[in-house]
């Protein structure tokens, strides 16, 4: 198996990349990294002598002074291949580099610098190194005002806040899962010594993303529908939307009841796409699902009895708990990468309608165990 080390694995792009590696335990073996190894020479040494393949994502991307973001980075790069050659390891570098080297900016120029330090020590070393340039990067958990112009927005749509256009561009997307993935094939491929342009997957406005995100608040935050998704770009937007919103503040949402001397109804769900709806009976203190999906858009309704639904993201130990009844029907959504359960906590059978955004496939299920 392959030992894979990752710097900047707390970051956006890191996180990502550590939690889809943590999902193949027979392909990879994850060697920690920590922040302050920068500044532990030993530490240093001890994380790149055991790893086989080093991504290195760690870096700069704002920052007042544009001299500090180049400084920072080339910085980074030096500390890197001094403990490389110190410990004469045989490591494959993989480093991620960005669109912004054909720009005349000091952020860009890091990057491009900062690759060919690398490119030059995998000559006098005969080292593998492979560079990658980047397009910009969305996705789930991306910091507002920092990684992308999706998390600002996102953030501030999801608080009724009103983001401002400065220029409207064009702008070449791809989604941080998709980004993974062309990481992970390098990591497997573990060949070097080549320079990759990731293509965009996706091109957008700003004023249509802007469109896009407003679209979403409206629909899903407001009025609990689901939108309309086109192609899988609105599929991933949509879920990197729902992300930036506060769950402990939105979740569980109240379904409108009407009743009369018939009974009652209650209207589960409004779609703008398909999916498959299932029903379930849970007996007493019977716990379902310890789960999480990547992509896929779930929802848990329940109509009769009283159930404690759980959730937590799985790189955090925080742990979200809403308690519902079906005297007063109401529902909680799964967000991606959030491993999620209900347990009937009552003293009756719990009747529980789910809905999820595709058909189960089993080989491709999207479904990764895991207790909350």
């Amino acid at each position: 198996m392959l030992k894979v080390g990752i710097t900047g694995q707390a970051g956006f792009v890191g996180k990502h990349l550590f939690n889809a590696i943590g999902l193949h335990p027979k392909e990879f073996v994850l060697i920690d990294f920590k922040r302050h190894y920068f500044d532990d020479e030993s530490k240093l040494n001890e994380f790149v002598s055991e790893c086989d393949v080093i991504v290195h994502l760690a870096g700069m991307n704002r920052h007042n002074d544009p001299q500090t973001i180049y400084n920072t980075n080339i910085d980074l790069a030096k500390k890197i291949i001094k403990s490389l050659e110190f410990t004469d390891s045989r490591a494959h570098v993989i480093f991620s580099s960005s669109t912004q080297e054909e720009n005349e900016n000091l952020y860009g120029k890091s990057k491009k610098d900062s690759r060919e330090l690398f490119v030059n020590w995998a000559k006098r070393s005969k080292g593998k190194f492979t560079g990658m340039i980047i397009p910009n990067v969305f996705g789930p958990f991306g910091h507002p005002n920092y990684n992308s112009v999706v998390a600002t927005f996102s953030h501030k749509i999801a608080r009724n806040e009103i983001p401002k256009i400065e220029v409207d561009n064009t702008i070449k997307l791809i989604y941080v899962g998709e980004l993974v993935e062309v990481i992970l094939e390098e990591i497997k491929k573990n060949e070097g010594n080549h320079l990759i342009q990731v293509k965009h997957t996706s091109e957008c406005t700003v004023s249509k993303l802007l469109s896009l995100l407003n679209s979403y608040k409206e629909q899903y935050q407001d009025k609990g529908q689901i939108p309309v998704l086109d192609n899988k770009f609105e599929l991933n937007l949509f879920n990197t939307y729902r992300c930036y919103i506060d769950f402990k503040e939105y979740f569980p949402v109240k379904f409108t009841q009407h009743a009369d001397e018939r009974g009652s109804f209650v209207e589960i769900i409004r779609l703008g796409v398909g999916g498959q709806v299932s029903f379930s009976t849970t007996v007493p203190g019977i716990t379902r699902g310890n789960h999480f999906h990547t992509r896929k858009i779930e929802r848990f309704a329940v109509i009769k009895g009283k159930a404690l639904i759980q959730l937590r993201r799985i790189d955090s130990d925080e742990i979200l708990e809403f308690y519902l009844d079906g005297d007063n029907p109401a529902y909680v959504d799964m967000p991606i990468w959030y491993t999620h359960n209900i347990k009937n906590i009552g003293s009756d059978i719990l009747y529980t309608n789910f809905w999820i955004n595709e058909f189960f496939d089993p080989n491709d299920p999207d479904t990764y165990l895991l207790e909350v």
